[in-house]
């Protein structure tokens, strides 16, 4: 338990999962949702607004689906930035661009508070059991007073340089994460198609040099795609990948990988997919090939 009073905006699939783990630790946590009947559905305390959320918070989580949501949660009279109190370190892990944690940081800092990106690696089976992986960029003294929150969500804490570089980390993480998922949907759609069976495939995937955890986690959604609940939709998948190609247009940086996956989710999302697991991308590619 945390003696830290905590506000989490936002409670997606992640958020959620970190609200419910920090109010089963017994720490005192208040949620803001703009559907309040998921807000609701964690447990915890429900407040109107995100400025209501955050009002009495010695911490904030944030954690939204992309860039113009939390620009909108930042900023206007009932908005996160409205509610903070001098001394509150706000904790941004949504995945979005560095550029976007940069240019809200004025919004938190003109109110004496002090800003972190802290996008999370894990999945909701991990935060439950409290061992994501936090990557955080911002000063150091504020990743040392979110500590003994992030201890309670976490396996590891990195503090990775600068504010926005934990979102760069993150992207770099996904690009990796992504490109797996893309070569394992390739790799298991053509052994269908030569005759092999979906499982037998991936039994043997699951216990060979390519077994990972990645591999293990998602061997359910892969399998039985129409039966697992989705952890992570195509249209997020799209729009990470989006993040990435931009932040590597920036700096420079050439990710042809990157850029193929991006059109192959895209193509996805195009094609009514955009709901579905990551692992639909297997779908979408059975679709192209003709079903089996």
């Amino acid at each position: 338990m945390s003696s830290l009073k905590v506000a989490i905006i936002g409670v997606g699939r992640m958020g959620a999962g970190m609200a419910v783990r920090l109010r089963e630790t017994g720490t005192e946590v208040v949620v803001w949702n703009r559907t309040p009947a998921k807000a609701a559905a964690t447990g915890c305390a429900v407040a109107g607004t995100a400025r209501e959320a955050v009002a009495a918070a010695d911490v904030v989580l944030v954690s939204l689906a992309d860039d113009a949501a939390v620009r909108s949660a930042y900023d206007g009279p009932d908005g996160v930035a409205a509610g903070l109190r001098e001394g509150v370190v706000v904790v941004e892990s949504s995945t979005i661009d560095p550029e976007t944690v940069r240019g809200v940081e004025p919004l938190v800092t003109g109110r004496g508070a002090t800003l972190l990106d802290g996008p999370v690696s894990g999945s909701i089976a991990l935060v439950e059991k409290g061992q994501l992986t936090f990557m955080v960029g911002g000063p150091a003294e504020g990743v040392d007073r979110v500590r003994p929150v992030l201890d309670l969500l976490a396996r590891q804490v990195f503090h990775v340089g600068a504010l926005g570089s934990g979102a760069i980390v993150k992207l770099s993480i996904n690009t990796v994460v992504l490109g797996l998922n893309q070569a394992l949907a390739e790799a298991l759609v053509l052994a269908e198609r030569a005759g092999v069976p979906r499982e037998t495939t991936y039994e043997v995937f699951a216990n060979s040099a390519i077994g990972s955890a990645f591999v293990s986690y998602k061997r359910a959604a892969f399998e039985r795609p129409d039966e697992v609940p989705v952890a992570f939709s195509l249209d997020l998948v799209a729009k990470d990948l989006d993040l990435v190609r931009q932040l590597a247009a920036r700096v420079g940086a050439r990710m042809p990988q990157a850029e193929a996956n991006l059109g192959v989710a895209t193509a996805a999302v195009a094609a009514a997919l955009g709901d579905r697991d990551m692992s639909g991308v297997a779908t979408y590619l059975r679709t192209l090939s003709g079903e089996l």
